[in-house]
């Protein structure tokens, strides 16, 4: 068993921005020797989470609709009378969604669906610099 750690670096525009990191992800696979296994992904920071989801414009307006309609920006969270930041929103959706994610690959491919992709989302109000780390585990 192989395993290798890589980083990966993107930038994000906040609120709830979603970015497509699968081509990304697909080529760093192509630059190791490891044929088949899984890519375990983490965003390090607790504003950011990782999904899978078929990126498509109307979808990705749908998720940002729906994450304000769950979790909304404009009501008073202890977060911030605490912190005086505004972002106790940014937080709680980036912990239901979840900091990282699994893909199984083989032969070197992704194995995802026909049209699901892995996407960074940024909760967060303010655009950044955000990484990911992807540790490849395999043979």
């Amino acid at each position: 068993m192989t395993v290798v750690t890589k980083e990966l670096s993107f930038w994000t525009k906040g609120e709830t921005d979603m970015v497509d990191i699968t081509t990304e992800v697909q080529g760093e696979l192509s630059d190791v020797k490891v044929k088949n296994g899984i890519v375990v992904l983490f965003i390090p920071g607790s504003t950011g989470g990782l999904i899978t989801i078929e990126h498509e414009p109307g979808l990705v307006s749908d998720f940002k609709k729906a994450m304000e309609k769950m979790i909304p920006q404009g009501i008073e969270y202890a977060h911030n009378m605490r912190w005086h930041d505004g972002n106790g929103h940014s937080h709680i959706r980036a912990s239901l969604i979840g900091s990282s994610l699994t893909v199984p690959f083989q032969h070197k491919k992704l194995l995802l669906g026909t049209w699901q992709q892995i996407a960074l989302v940024d909760f967060d109000l303010h655009p950044r610099s955000r990484k990911v780390v992807m540790q490849i585990i395999g043979e």
